[in-house]
């Protein structure tokens, strides 16, 4: 019996600790105000510029694209908000069309 309770205390505290090593991923083009407060680094003043820079000009398009619109937000920080949960996505290129094969 002890040896369950144990292990469930351990699991407890595994769990808590992936989950605050940022293991919950936060993506920066779909998050709110609270979301995005939820990663370590980014206070009330730094989500709102985020918000706020989004709407006005869409999305980011990559972590430098987060980098140059953001103030507050060099490449330490970035790395750090990253590793702490904050994701943004990349956005993928189209490949460009190819004109149908003539056939002879």
């Amino acid at each position: 019996m002890q040896t369950k309770k144990m292990m469930g205390w351990i699991l407890g505290a595994l769990w808590l600790g992936l989950a605050s090593a940022g293991w919950a991923r936060v993506d920066v083009n779909r998050a709110g105000q609270s979301e995005l407060e939820s990663i370590r680094g980014i206070g009330p003043a730094m989500s709102a510029r985020i918000l706020a820079e989004r709407d006005k000009r869409g999305p980011f398009k990559s972590p430098a694209d987060l980098s140059r619109r953001v103030s507050g937000i060099g490449e330490k920080t970035l790395n750090k908000l990253q590793s702490n949960g904050l994701t943004v996505p990349a956005q993928k290129i189209p490949e460009p069309s190819r004109p149908p094969k003539m056939e002879r």
